[in-house]
């Protein structure tokens, strides 16, 4: 405990978690003050980041950066999956397929650019495994196919999209989490040697926490983050409107950055440490995950939870968006090497959607 303690006060950033029990108790004082709650699950949302940060790092220190990010990406899915869970139960079914497109996009350009551009800005040239990020940008192609297909066979034939959209939702769901169980069996088990750390000579001088500490923060902090993440859920559709944001860009852009801070904090750390294969991991990993993991349990939840079933049947802007970020993740991992502006291009793809979807009308 005395890590913790001594990592608090030498981070001045950590002393925002003093916002984390104000919100969770506005939350319960006021729920009706949606401005109020948005700020501060914001200002909540921050620290806990860091600090999940610090603990992946120690994790990865003893595990290897594979691992590391696989974990990372895992336990900050689990916010999207809790907020994805609510929308569920109350048949938000929209909201649920925006998060989920949402997440996926970010993912796959504002943080894996992100982590370019920083560790870039730091570092001339990184190297990272193109194996591992070639595999990930494959599977999250993949994923990106079984939700076209269903929009494609609706568009073609309206009569008999609709008829047989649930069966084949069903079935693209179970074979998208087979690949995904066979993904990580092929990448953790049987061919792990491909996916060893590219050597860097990063200049990381924190002490890693004990192991015993690293994995109950990571225990505690994500509870703590999805428990914020579902405040800053319910109060951000009605603040947005007040600070004129369309709900398009709310679904797309704003829950899926404040989703996934506690993975970016990780991200973007490890890359100006010159750990891009963790970075790598994290974000191409996460984003995969979701598409490969988190959208069909939540397609097969739904005959259990959700007041009817729900489809793998997205609107076509959130098809060719997510198209257009899995063929930038494939076209970037090739090289296994990066720059800055490697970078800056792919925030630039990043920054395009978010600008359309910002100038969109509410309708």
């Amino acid at each position: 405990m005395r890590h913790l303690i001594h990592e608090v006060r030498q981070n001045p950033l950590l002393w925002l978690l003093v916002f984390v029990p104000v919100v969770l108790v506005a939350s319960r004082t006021m729920p009706q003050a949606h401005t109020t709650l948005f700020v501060l699950s914001v200002l909540a949302i921050v620290p806990l980041a860091a600090l999940l940060s610090h603990a992946t790092e120690s994790v990865a220190a003893k595990t290897g950066d594979a691992v590391g990010g696989l974990l990372n990406a895992t336990l900050g899915n689990l916010t999207e999956l809790v907020i994805a869970l609510a929308a569920l139960r109350a048949g938000e079914y929209m909201l649920v397929k925006a998060s989920v497109a949402g997440a996926i996009v970010t993912n796959t350009l504002f943080m894996l650019g992100a982590s370019f551009l920083l560790g870039g800005i730091r570092h001339h040239t990184q190297e990272f495994n193109r194996v591992g990020a070639r595999m990930q940008a494959g599977l999250l192609f993949l994923a990106t196919i079984a939700l076209l297909v269903p929009s494609l066979i609706s568009r073609a034939d309206a009569g008999a999209g609709g008829s047989i959209a649930g069966k084949l939702s069903v079935g693209l769901a179970v074979l998208l989490i087979v690949a995904y169980a066979l993904g990580m069996l092929f990448s953790l088990k049987t061919h792990r040697e491909l996916f060893t750390s590219a050597s860097h000579d990063g200049d990381d001088h924190e002490t890693p926490w004990p192991i015993g500490l690293a994995l109950g923060a990571l225990a505690g902090v994500t509870v703590l983050v999805a428990l914020v993440s579902e405040i800053f859920v319910e109060s951000v559709q009605v603040a947005a409107q007040s600070f004129g944001m369309t709900p398009a860009f709310v679904g797309f852009i704003v829950v899926a950055l404040v989703g996934a801070a506690a993975e970016m904090a990780s991200a973007f750390s490890a890359a100006r440490k010159d750990r891009l294969d963790m970075s790598v991991g994290i974000a191409l990993g996460s984003a995969s995950q979701i598409a490969l993991f988190v959208a069909p349990v939540l397609v097969l939840l739904s005959y259990v939870l959700g007041p009817a079933p729900m489809d793998l049947l997205f609107w076509p802007g959130a098809v060719v968006m997510i198209l257009i970020a899995s063929l930038t993740a494939s076209l970037v991992a090739g090289s296994g090497r990066s720059a800055w502006f490697v970078g800056v291009l792919v925030l630039m793809v990043y920054l395009i959607f978010a600008m359309t979807l910002y100038l969109l009308p509410p309708a």
